[in-house]
């Protein structure tokens, strides 16, 4: 019995108790009620699209509403072809069709919450690697209605990641509290991706492990990530995020 306690002991201390001091702090902070409640509008944290803009590809993430925003955000992809004027965006969300483009301002906020920047590619890369994204999003397996399920997956996360992963040049990870990012939607419990440097290993998205260049060294449960990422001198908190001495 030992060896069960310790591991209940690891589990509470290391992923209950920062989910549930997370849980009370966003309970005593004010947010809206409900999404009809909730700002919508932009950010205003991309620069202007106009036609003498650069090619341009950004993946940003915020929290989510109600009491999962405690725990988890939600993602999104954001694109803009050399010469054109608008943004493209790209989500997944929890009705009807779930792929969804162009619902919500580019850089809108999300349940009233300030997205941040996870990935800004600009000019000739972005040119290059917006097909392969295109490409990704249209093989996407879980676009069809009934395709969207909050946990374990396949949620609006996993198709962000799906994408990221689907894509070499995308050289970075989705925040650790993106609950659903880790979900196999590939359909692979034991991945290898040399181009990524990374494996990867998951009980179909309520368990599994993560050893990467980008990602570090994670364990993730029940959708929540705790791990270390040398090579940024990085702490992975569940359902806080990654506090980070040095940037990329």
């Amino acid at each position: 019995m030992r060896p069960l306690k310790v591991l209940l002991l690891l589990i509470a201390g290391v992923y209950v108790l920062p989910a549930a001091l997370s849980a009370l702090l966003w309970w005593t902070g004010e947010h809206p009620g409900s999404w009809r409640q909730a700002d919508w509008s932009s950010a205003k944290i991309l620069p202007v699209p106009a036609h003498d803009t650069p090619a341009a590809l950004y993946i940003l993430a915020a929290r989510t509403g109600g009491m999962k925003g405690a725990v988890s955000q939600h993602s999104w992809i954001v694109l803009k072809g050399d010469g054109a004027s608008p943004y493209e965006r790209w989500d997944k969300v929890g009705w009807g069709m779930p792929i969804r483009q162009n619902h919500r301002p580019a850089d809108g906020l999300w349940y009233s919450n300030v997205p941040e920047i996870v990935v800004a590619v600009t000019g000739e890369r972005a040119e290059r690697l917006i097909p392969q994204v295109l490409d990704a999003i249209a093989s996407y397996p879980f676009a069809a209605s009934g395709g969207y399920h909050i946990f374990p997956g396949p949620n609006s996360n996993t198709f962000v990641a799906h994408v990221m992963r689907a894509v070499p040049g995308i050289d970075a990870t989705l925040p650790a509290a993106a609950i659903g990012r880790d979900y196999p939607s590939e359909g692979r419990l034991v991945a290898l991706d040399p181009d990524r440097a990374e494996f990867r290993l998951s009980l179909w998205g309520y368990a599994g492990l993560v050893v990467g260049w980008d990602s570090g060294f994670e364990v993730n449960f029940l959708g929540l990530v705790a791990g270390l990422d040398p090579r940024r001198l990085a702490i992975k908190v569940p359902a806080f995020g990654t506090y980070a001495l040095r940037g990329t």
